[in-house]
């Protein structure tokens, strides 16, 4: 309780302060968030970062809490902590399903939040719990690494204080994807269709014709990317108000804010796409006697989204082959004789600017069309907040002690409107007068146009989250160097997502016993009980046990008067029990299921009960067992700072079935029936190590601060079940969580003879000349899946090597701020449809350097074919690419008005900045890694904002 008072206390001295032109503020921080608790900053034992982010949005203006923080913090490469993967957040898969998270745990004021439903200018702080003697007493869900946001709260101030800040800015696409114009296109799959032994489909006039482009109605030539469709650049503004204000008695805060941001879309309905968002926060602190506070925080959020109806446009975008349909032929091309074209054209609602829809009997609509005419629909969602706590001081019971809960409830509807439009496209019959093209007929193929004018309601979603926890705090220090600290807290949350019939829970207790002599030495030891009904009924609590002991080296006399002003080592061993892994509930039970038939004594088709799998009463939590240890550092009167962690951890007891460790006969396969359980077999190792170092210093009228941030770590498997592998090349135990696995590359067969000596490839499509080779690695004369091995790392939980800069100048009234990320070590696979270009796929740019017999020497690509081509589109090192990257992430200028220029009046403050995002990327595959491919592209964002206090 006294901690959180003279944190207060620090607060309002800073927010007194006016600091002088061209310094460096110091941050007034003197304790950090960490479980259910804060505690001093000396205090903290490794495995913990933390950012002061309503300093940071004073120089740094951005739209997303968690944007680009691995620039600021060592162990966070922008999607987990310390290795470790998944989603925070719901998310659905390839198949519709939705899937619960399976990353580190977003705590919102404490409670489970989506991280970007918390505004940058609404946050105070963040913690970001890396190792797992930090995240241990919230329990099974935190296995992966917890992060702390949080909100800002109001001060004491003498009246109201009120700040607004506005900002307008502009998203530049990077880079679209290229492909063929329709001539070249058709020139190039007439190509595939004799390599594939076959005649050409286009003929000579045909494709000169679209060459020359005179008419691109009747010889279409559909570029997505231009400007008839897409916009150099589209929008984004928002403005926030923020009111605050108080006394000893009671003080509040609130955030109110808008936002609105455009799209790329640039024709008909589709320039009215937009995304908005309104947003109210709210808190209000309250002392109710002299030993009982309580606060409210309250939050409601409005997003409305619209778009239009039908086909995805970019995904249409990077499938629907140039020369395909004209979308859109004028009326005026209809020969006037032609009275049956005329008089459809006359009945039909769609004729946009003198022009009809155009279509074929195999295209009766299309992504242009749909925008058009298909309608529109517009996504709503509304989630509203609440949380309440209560903190009693019970000094008067036992010196020290003091009690602490909060209840948290939060809900979030959506769903989408809709009003569906049908429509007519018109396949145009083409004929030539006097050498002008016209049209003397017309098919719309059975399509009609439709408009109901009645409004459909879908995808309506209602979720909820409720949220506990309730803590005895005590803190007491004996003899003026005997500190001791302990904890105990009941800690869970549940929740409800519609479509999922079981609800996501997280229950524990937990308790936690410190002691530090003289701030000097330091003993830790931590307890979680958690409890989980994914488990069989004897298993489901567990203890997770965690020590950590410390030193401050600084604090000895052999260093002291020496240059460290701070000197701490740490370790930790922790066994932390999670049900993160167990997908679903019941695995632990054995299942039959009522199918099949079976004959008796001459009697046939008798119903029979089928078991699909076997029970395990040994079924368990997996561990998470870490050994870490830590060093923080400064130096030269605190201006220098180092902050190195290493960490080696496993997660034991992983979840498969056991197919290969219980006798065959456990399993038949007609008719199909298993009494193979799941069991805990698989094993995961990540080894690590992150360093964080930063610099702050005034010089005269200059100041500078600087950090760097750098992480790495490696993953193995270090159990697997392999026996299904005949060579030990294919086991996967030992080898990296995230390897790509694939064939080994040998270059382009030259011609027949060249296949006819090599092993023969079992792919799955014909191999001629042109296609690629791999080679035989188990040297049985055969090309098949046994001749896959590892290609690399994929970097699936982030890139092995994170690494981040971030520098402040500052010089009078002006700063200048820096920020760039980057990665290493990752690849990934070449292997949408922008290159793996078979069958009737659209032809991008990278076909042109397609082999030939002409360009053997010199092809970057397979031969082109209209089959399946799966020999060449497979996964191998013919297709493998690095992701490492360096990235500019953000430059950013501000000017903050002095009070010579402002004066004493109602303005308190006045700053104007100017700022880029995404700048510059430093890749050898920097073209790749900035296109998107069947979405939107990626952009760079250019702001303008203002702040002003009054």
């Amino acid at each position: 309780m006294k901690q959180k008072l003279l944190y207060i206390s620090a607060l309002l001295v800073a927010s007194a302060a006016t600091p002088a032109a061209a310094q460096i503020e110091t941050s007034a921080d003197s304790t950090v968030s960490v479980a259910f608790r804060k505690v001093a900053k000396e205090d903290v034992l490794g495995g913990v970062s933390s950012v002061n982010y309503r300093e940071l949005m004073n120089k740094n203006y951005n739209t997303y809490s968690l944007d680009n923080m691995q620039g600021y913090v060592a162990g966070f490469n922008g999607n987990g902590m310390w290795g470790f993967e998944g989603s925070s957040e719901y998310t659905i898969d390839g198949d519709n399903n939705i899937k619960v998270p399976n990353g580190m745990l977003v705590l919102i004021d404490g409670v489970p939040r989506a991280a970007n439903n918390v505004k940058p200018d609404e946050i105070e702080s963040i913690t970001f719990l890396k190792g797992a003697q930090a995240v241990v007493l919230y329990g099974s869900r935190a296995a992966k690494g917890v992060t702390l946001i949080t909100t800002k709260r109001g001060h004491v101030n003498d009246g109201l204080s009120v700040n607004v800040r506005a900002n307008t800015g502009w998203n530049v696409a990077k880079r679209y994807p290229e492909y063929l114009g329709a001539a070249e296109y058709m020139t190039l799959y007439n190509e595939a269709r004799v390599n594939d032994g076959m005649e050409t489909l286009y003929t000579p006039e045909q494709i000169y014709n679209t060459s020359l482009g005179t008419n691109p109605f009747r010889y279409p030539d559909v570029d997505f990317y231009s400007k008839d469709f897409i916009k150099k650049a589209y929008n984004r503004s928002d403005v926030t108000a923020e009111i605050e204000g108080g006394n000893h008695r009671a003080k509040f805060y609130a955030n109110v804010s808008y936002y609105r941001e455009g799209s790329f879309m640039n024709f008909s309905e589709a320039k009215k796409n937009y995304t908005d968002r309104f947003n109210v926060r709210g808190n209000v602190d309250m002392r109710i006697n002299n030993f009982i506070t309580s606060y409210v925080n309250a939050n409601a959020t409005y997003y409305n989204s619209r778009s239009t109806n039908g086909t995805n446009f970019w995904n249409a975008a990077a499938s629907l082959r140039p020369n395909r349909i004209s979308p859109l032929i004028p009326v005026s091309y209809i020969d006037p004789n032609a009275l049956s074209a005329l008089t459809q054209i006359q009945n039909t609602t769609n004729i946009f600017g003198g022009r009809f829809l155009g279509g074929s009997s195999t295209d009766l609509t299309n992504a242009i069309a749909d925008v058009y005419a298909a309608g529109y629909n517009t996504w709503t969602s509304r989630q509203f907040q609440f949380d309440a706590g209560v903190n009693v001081d019970l000094d008067a019971v036992l010196k020290g002690l003091s009690f602490h809960a909060m209840v948290g409830v939060d809900y979030a509807t959506s769903y989408s409107t809709a009003f569906n439009n049908s429509y007519a496209t018109y396949q145009p019959t083409w004929s030539n007068y006097n050498g002008q093209d016209v049209i003397v007929a017309l098919n719309n193929n059975g399509t009609v146009d439709k408009k109901s004018g009645v409004q459909n309601i879908s995808g309506s979603t209602d979720n909820q989250t409720v949220a506990f926890n309730a803590h005895f705090d005590y803190n007491r220090t004996f003899n003026e160097v005997h500190n001791l600290s302990a904890l105990l807290v009941a800690n869970g949350y549940q929740q409800t997502v519609s479509k999922i019939y079981h609800k996501l829970s997280n229950a524990n207790l937990g308790a936690q016993v410190s002691y530090n002599y003289a701030h000097k030495y330091y003993a830790d030891l931590a307890l979680a009980t958690p409890w989980s009904a994914r488990l069989p009924e004897g298993k489901r609590a567990a203890f997770s046990p965690s020590v950590t002991l410390g030193w401050n080296l600084a604090k000895e006399s052999f260093l002291e008067g020496g240059i460290f002003d701070d000197l701490k080592i740490s370790a930790s061993y922790s066994d932390l029990k999670t049900d993160m892994g167990i997908d679903n509930y019941y695995m632990y039970l054995a299942t039959y299921q009522r199918g099949g038939w079976w004959d008796w004594n001459g009697e046939t088709g008798h119903d029979a009960v089928q078991s699909k799998r076997g029970g395990n009463d040994d079924f368990n939590y997996l561990h998470r067992k870490e050994l870490s240890a830590s060093i923080h550092a400064e130096l030269l009167q605190r201006s220098l700072s180092v902050d190195a962690s290493f960490f080696t951890n496993k997660i034991t007891g992983g979840i498969i079935q056991a197919t290969n460790q219980l006798p065959s006969y456990f399993r038949v396969y007609y008719p199909e029936s298993s009494f193979l359980p799941y069991i805990n077999f698989n094993e995961d190792q990540r080894t690590g190590f992150d360093l964080a170092v930063s610099y702050k210093k005034n010089f005269g009228e200059f100041g500078f601060e600087g950090g760097v941030n750098l992480s790495h770590y490696t993953t193995k498997a270090t159990k697997r079940d392999d026996t299904n592998y005949a060579d030990a090349y294919q086991y996967r135990q030992g080898k990296a969580l995230d390897a790509i696995w694939g064939y080994e590359c040998l270059g382009f067969f030259k011609d027949q003879a060249d296949i006819d000596a090599a092993p023969v490839q079992q792919l799955g499509s014909t191999v001629r000349p042109g296609d690629l080779k791999y080679k035989d690695q188990n040297g049985d004369n055969v090309i098949d899946s046994k001749d896959q091995v590892n290609l690399g790392k994929a970097g699936w939980y982030g890139a092995p090597t994170t690494l981040g800069v971030n520098l402040t100048f500052k010089y009078k009234n002006f700063t200048l701020f820096m920020l760039g990320v980057g990665s290493f070590g990752g690849h990934a696979m070449k292997d949408n449809n922008y290159w793996w270009v078979n069958g009737d796929d659209k032809y991008s740019a990278v076909v042109r350097n397609r082999w030939t017999p002409e360009t053997a020497a010199t092809a970057t690509y397979p031969r082109l074919t209209t089959e399946s081509g799966s020999n060449n589109f497979t996964p191998s090192d013919f297709w493998i690419y690095s992701t490492s990257r360096f990235d500019l992430a953000k430059v950013q200028l501000t000017y903050d008005f002095p009070k010579s220029i402002i004066g004493n009046g109602i303005i308190k403050g006045l700053s104007v900045y100017c700022s880029g995002n995404s700048l510059l990327t430093i890749a050898k595959e920097r073209k790749l890694l900035e296109m998107n491919v069947g979405s939107a592209p990626q952009t760079r964002f250019y702001n303008i904002g203002a702040t002003v206090s009054f």
